[in-house]
């Protein structure tokens, strides 16, 4: 065990990831800007280390692949280097102070309601922080680059899968029927229950489909979500032009398209916003004005979309 502590380097469980996610010596040289020889010489000081063998090379081939006992090393190794690279973005964070970067996840709805009155008002106090957003990836991705380092924080629903993560909540988005406003279902009514949508063609957005449909599972019904786009634009477009019924969150709609109605559902929950960061890294202190900035406005902004949804039946 000392010999392995002692001997293992940081630059060898590189060389193992960067095998394993190009699958050749070849395409490791290329991500490490190193040479395949100095790659193979790595991998061959890794596997005397460990004292196993952790790539099979078969001979006349360029795809290698890894050995159960590489795989198994590699789990440990995505884990190290995830940590090294969040401590590199600790200290980059703490070396700026109150200047420097804010990387941030978002959703499209996120960046059409919440950011256009969050930022200016950030902007205005932290003039020295440029903030970066990454936009369009869903969440379980976005969690993953706020345990690498890669996001500072990021919107997301609660609740978050396990790990190190905190969270501030920031408001319930109701979930509302949003169908074609000629068409009968729903005409007169200010809401419809869960079981009245057995039979109608279900349209959604593809970030929330699952979450969707296993509330209307619980509720005894057996959905198919038609035509599911990470398009907000798309799927209100498909629902107006009488398609289908989509459901939908009530931020993600635009609430001025006369072609359409909002019926509220009974029955399924809201879902949950929230803003999320690492629990054990350092933050500099953009990061919780970013956050209160945001869960303030949010106060406000749920009132809004009660107000929006009974204007719209």
């Amino acid at each position: 065990m000392a010999n392995f502590v002692r001997k293992l380097e940081l630059r060898h469980l590189a060389v193992l990831q960067a095998i394993s996610k190009s699958g050749s010596f070849w395409g490791a040289a290329e991500r490490l800007d190193l040479t395949p020889s100095t790659v193979s010489q790595q991998m061959s000081s890794l596997e005397a280390v460990t004292g196993v063998r952790l790539v099979e090379r078969q001979r006349g081939r360029r795809r290698v692949e890894l050995t159960p006992a590489g795989n198994l090393l590699l789990r440990h190794a995505d884990a190290i280097l995830a940590r090294v690279k969040a401590a590199e973005s600790d200290f980059s964070a703490f070396r700026a102070g109150t200047k420097g970067v804010l990387r941030v996840g978002t959703y499209p709805s996120i960046g059409a309601r919440i950011l256009p009155s969050v930022l200016p008002k950030f902007a205005t106090e932290w003039p020295g922080i440029e903030v970066q957003l990454v936009e369009g990836l869903p969440d379980q991705l976005l969690l993953t680059m706020v345990e690498s380092g890669e996001l500072d924080v990021t919107f997301t629903t609660l609740p978050t899968r396990p790990g190190p993560f905190e969270s501030i909540q920031l408001l319930e988005d109701p979930y509302v029927v949003m169908v074609a406003r000629e068409v009968q279902f729903g005409r007169g009514l200010v809401s419809v229950s869960a079981g009245d949508l057995a039979g109608l063609k279900l349209l959604g957005i593809s970030t929330c489909r699952e979450e969707v449909e296993d509330r209307l599972r619980m509720l005894g019904l057996e959905p198919q979500i038609w035509f599911p786009s990470t398009d907000n634009a798309v799927v209100q477009g498909l629902a107006s032009a009488g398609v289908g019924a989509a459901i939908v969150p009530a931020m993600t709609v635009q609430m001025d398209d006369d072609r359409i109605r909002l019926l509220q559902l009974e029955g399924i929950p809201p879902r949950t916003l929230a803003l999320t960061w690492h629990a054990d890294r350092y933050h500099p202190p953009a990061v919780q004005a970013f956050a209160t900035t945001a869960a303030r406005f949010c106060e406000t902004m749920s009132f809004d979309i009660e107000r929006m949804l009974g204007t719209r039946h």
